[in-house]
């Protein structure tokens, strides 16, 4: 057997033995229609015969999630455009690590066991899982990961507030600097936002990639729109444009962490009453500049 970039068992600072050179990741991908996708890995392979998460290997120039949805792909034919990355979850065990990639799915995905790795693919049902025979690390963090599933970091941001943060000419040319904002924004939704730095109280330890609405007003209302950044114009208000649509949010999608971004004291108050956490503009700012953890 050829090992490829990243391959190979290492011994963890816990004492035990892992897959994975650089760490090893895993997709926890769902479909609220048929549950999670589910592999019982071949009983040649390590803890052979049970249940998990397709995945395997990081390589040595990939991130979990391109490793996760790569592996996903090579053991169940899963496209890897047909699915949303949302969060990811990582066990540390000092010189080696597991990331569980929390996903879902975008596109229609019929997976199929196109590798040797897996004797069989399963949608199950979150409550059927803990009845199946599973892998002995994967069972110990099902109860935390079910905790997050189909559940999405979601940012509603102040543009007015956080652009008029920082004095860069805002006030000259508000359009173009809500523009700015928004491509930087953008990119935010591509990238792993810690637990830590937002105020997510249940999951600090998680990473997720959030929703973003960008919520402008006055000048900036012409700011056009973002591949990956909603942009909501308020008509007129835009405090009561924020808080409307907070409430959509939660209302929408209840299980979803809501964090309005905005050093507005009285708007600060009205989101929380929304059950709403709050974020300032410095500490975006921050994330953005990638000065946070």
């Amino acid at each position: 057997m050829l090992l490829g970039d990243g391959d190979g068992f290492v011994r963890c600072a816990c004492g035990h033995r892992h897959w994975g050179r650089y760490g090893a990741a895993g997709l926890l991908l769902t479909d609220p229609e048929r549950g999670v996708l589910l592999q019982r890995r071949a009983w040649w392979t390590h803890h052979g015969g049970t249940w998990a998460l397709p995945g395997g290997a990081i390589r040595s120039d990939e991130n979990p999630a391109q490793a996760a949805t790569r592996e996903a792909e090579e053991e169940a034919a899963i496209d890897p455009g047909a699915v949303l990355v949302t969060a990811t979850s990582t066990e540390e065990h000092g010189t080696w690590r597991y990331t569980t990639v929390l996903a879902t799915v975008g596109a229609e995905v019929q997976p199929k066991e196109v590798s040797k790795e897996t004797a069989e693919l399963r949608w199950v049902t979150p409550e059927d899982v803990s009845s199946l025979r599973l892998h002995r690390d994967f069972a110990a963090a099902w109860p935390r990961l079910r905790e997050q599933l189909e559940r999405r970091l979601v940012l509603v941001v102040d543009g007015a507030n956080v652009v008029g943060s920082r004095p860069d000419g805002w006030w000259r040319d508000r359009a173009a600097a809500a523009a700015r904002l928004r491509d930087r924004l953008g990119a935010l939704v591509h990238s792993d936002v810690c637990g830590s730095d937002v105020p997510v109280p249940d999951a600090p330890d998680w990473c997720w990639r959030p929703r973003v609405l960008l919520v402008v007003e006055g000048r900036a209302v012409a700011t056009e729109p973002h591949a990956d950044v909603e942009v909501l114009a308020a008509p007129s208000d835009g405090d009561s444009a924020i808080v409307d649509a907070t409430r959509t949010a939660r209302t929408t999608r209840p299980q979803d962490h809501v964090v309005v971004v905005t050093a507005d004291r009285e708007l600060r108050a009205r989101v929380r009453e929304e059950g709403a956490g709050v974020l300032g503009p410095a500490t975006l700012l921050h994330l953005l500049d990638g000065q946070c953890r």
